[in-house]
């Protein structure tokens, strides 16, 4: 029978030290509050139960932390009294018998599965406590993990650690499994008496250990357990995002030329022989297919690049954008709420919102799709293989038939029939010799003006 588990995760904290007026979980990595990362991982490794602990913007970082597939409880911690009380601010969720119960952070987005599930394993192999490690060749300040015969016999902190102690680089993490059975009892052991009045999770080990339980650690990688209490550690955990993911898509076939300047958000999907060039930013709700081409400083959020595709240099899709197979999106270009059909082509100096775009059409350099009226906006329909010619204005709502052709410099109001030429430009008039009346004329204003000063 597979074993329950109740995730609790600690997520109240008064982010002082980010200087900032939300909550440190609802700062974002690759587009996503670091909290959402956090439960992502717990469901990864098989748990469907979320106690969360919330102090500051306790209703935001509850709605942050809602993934699809995860139930989640939240618990306000009215004070802050150390690790092991705000576990406690949970008290009724451990109550309801679970078998594993795992605890881990909101400010620790890099975390993975893979510890998790390790941790919950050591409980089902016996254990009454597991608390997940990592090895590091900076140990300065961290608690080390004292192992003994196979078992975590203590946690030592730094400044109570001996010379021998301090030489040892598995540390604390801070995360831990407990068996679900004895949860609250061995909590309820955890007692204050220390420098600062505070109950200590890790206190657990010497508790459960003095009731002839076992305890036992495991190991994660030092960036899974990368917490994060500033500004300048947000940028690191940011950074260490960006590089796991950019290799993970390299291996699965993506081409990067330069992958430390191109930068995913959580949901960022890139398929097999894809190109990104440098500095590509996409925002969330990005989807390219196989074999499209991303030229280089091109933003790209809520959109689908469609196979064989092309899109850039300097060229934004916004939410909405929908490139059909082998179709082009230039320099200089912004689609929003755009549909391009296969082959259609957008070179350049353009803008196309809330439109659809048949297949095969050219839209001129510097054509605007006119969809606001400032109030409300509207859609532009252009048929298959239509010309726009440069510098057009097509005024929402408007039809452009199949293989129309729009004159350049047209402002196009009223729909356009299949196969006809469109021409909404004023007829030009040429005034022989009045440039040089003008010129005269601004020259003497000019010179009035200097003589006047």
């Amino acid at each position: 029978m597979e074993r329950t588990c109740l995730a609790v995760i600690l997520a109240a904290g008064d982010s002082t030290r980010m200087k900032s007026s939300k909550s440190k979980v609802l700062h974002p990595v690759a587009s996503r509050p670091m909290i959402a990362h956090v439960v992502e991982a717990v469901a990864s490794a098989g748990i469907s139960s979320v106690a969360l602990v919330v102090g500051r913007d306790a209703e935001d970082v509850a709605k942050a932390a809602s993934i699809a597939g995860v139930d989640i409880e939240s618990y306000l911690q009215k004070e802050r009294l150390g690790t092991g009380h705000a576990v406690l601010a949970a008290r009724e969720a451990i109550a309801k018998g679970y078998d594993d119960i795992l605890v881990t952070y909101g400010d620790v987005p890099l975390q993975t599965d893979g510890p998790l599930k390790a941790a919950r394993q050591g409980l089902a192999d016996g254990s009454d406590v597991v608390v997940i490690g990592f090895h590091t060749d900076r140990p300065t300040g961290y608690g080390r993990l004292l192992v003994k015969d196979g078992e975590l016999i203590a946690i030592r902190e730094e400044k109570d650690a001996t010379d021998a102690e301090r030489t040892v680089t598995w540390c604390n993490s801070g995360l831990m499994a407990i068996n679900g059975r004895k949860a609250l009892d061995l909590l309820s052991r955890i007692g204050n008496a220390n420098a600062k009045g505070e109950f200590y999770l890790t206190d657990l080990v010497e508790i459960a250990r003095s009731l002839g339980g076992r305890v036992t650690a495991v190991d994660a990688p030092e960036i899974e357990m990368t917490g994060c209490n500033t500004r300048a550690e947000l940028a690191v955990i940011e950074r260490f995002w960006q590089e796991r993911r950019r290799h993970q898509m390299m291996l699965s076939g993506v081409t990067m030329i330069a992958p430390e300047t191109v930068f995913l958000a959580y949901d960022t999907v890139i398929g097999q022989d894809a190109l990104i060039e440098p500095n590509v930013v996409f925002g969330p709700g990005a989807v390219i297919d196989s074999g499209a081409v991303i030229h280089a400083f091109s933003h790209i959020e809520g959109a689908h690049v469609s196979q064989g595709a092309t899109v850039g240099p300097f060229a934004r899709l916004r939410p909405g954008a929908d490139l059909g197979a082998g179709s082009k999106v230039g320099n200089f270009c912004e689609v929003k709420n755009g549909r391009l059909g296969e082959g259609a082509k957008v070179n350049h100096l353009t803008y196309i919102g809330d439109a659809v775009i048949g297949a095969g059409s050219n839209i001129g350099a510097g054509t605007i799709t006119c969809n606001y009226d400032g109030v409300n906006k509207s859609e532009t329909v252009i048929g298959e293989n239509a010309f726009i010619g440069s510098n057009s204005s097509l005024v929402a709502p408007v039809t452009i038939g199949d293989g129309a052709y729009i004159a350049s410099g047209s402002v196009i109001t009223v729909n356009v029939p299949a196969d006809a030429l469109a021409l909404g430009r004023a007829r030009q008039e040429n005034k022989p010799g009045r440039a040089t009346l003008l010129r005269e004329r601004a020259l003497a204003i000019k010179a009035a003006k200097k003589a006047k000063a």
